[in-house]
This record gives C-alpha cells, structure tokens and sequence, in this order.
C-alpha cells in the first residue's frame, strides 16, 4: 500500500469520528467478521483505545496536525475513533458517532494535512507492534473515507 493512502486513512480516523456507511453500523454486529484476527492483533477495544490515545498524544505533538486537534475534546475524539476502528475490525462494539463529512467539512483539510496524520497513525501502529498486514488491512477499509475528509 502506498506511504500516501496511510496518511489519507489516519486523518479519516483521527479527523473525524465516522461515514455514511459506519453510520449505518452503529449496531453491535460486527462491521467486518472477517477482519476479527486482525481485531485481535490489535489487542481488541483495549489495544485500539491505547493506539488512539497514543495517536493523539502524537498528532498534538506534530506541528502539522496539531490545529485540528488542540482545541477538540481529546478524550471524545480517542473514544470515537477507538468505536469505530473496533466496528470496523470486527468487534461488538457499537459507533454512534458523527458522518466523516459531518465531522471535517467545516475544517478545510488538505491532502497534506490528511497525509500528515496517516503517518502518524502508522507511527503509532508501528510502536505498538502491530503486523503490517494488519495496518494494511485497517487502512485498505478507511480509504473510502478519504473523499469525506479532504474538502480543499
């Protein structure tokens, strides 16, 4: 996968807290039952929320990203992007937070600001230990969002 999507696919995560097709998901039923070992290799809810923290922590830290996150509610923002990775991966959890459109139209997001923030989520991931494949095989379901996200 190319180093440019993962930035497009950690803003989508970092950025915002959903799409019109995880809306649709807000139940406990698994998004993705087939992506359940890679929910595992993650460490379940727990390992997501302690990733998302560590993202945050991360994109307060970076110059880049830093505008769109200092003045948001962090501990909100890192619980819903934990519920939505952990719906996407195949876990019981339920997301019931905003559209991505919803969340970044108002925040006139570049490519590189989106590009930006994937490559600290892939920092992120990369320190936790998880499998490129299994960053890959989160990355390849956030892509779509990118389209909802980057509005200039």
């Amino acid at each position: 996968m190319p180093r440019y999507l993962l930035p497009t696919l950690l803003l989508a995560l970092t950025m915002g807290t959903g799409s019109n097709a995880l809306q649709a998901q807000m139940n406990p039923a698994p998004a993705h039952p087939e992506l359940r070992a890679v929910f595992d290799d993650f460490g379940g809810r727990e390992g997501i929320a302690a990733l998302m923290e560590d993202t945050m922590t991360r994109l307060l830290a970076d110059p880049r990203t830093r505008p769109f996150f200092e003045f948001a509610d962090h501990i909100e923002v890192e619980r819903h992007l934990t519920d939505q990775v952990c719906v996407i991966l195949g876990g019981d959890c339920v997301y019931d937070g905003r559209t991505m459109l919803e969340s970044h139209e108002s925040l006139d997001i570049r490519t590189a600001d989106f590009n930006a923030l994937v490559e600290i989520l892939q920092d992120a991931m990369q320190a936790r230990g998880i499998a490129f494949s299994s960053q890959n095989a989160l990355l390849a379901k956030l892509a779509p969002l990118h389209r909802e996200i980057v509005t200039r």
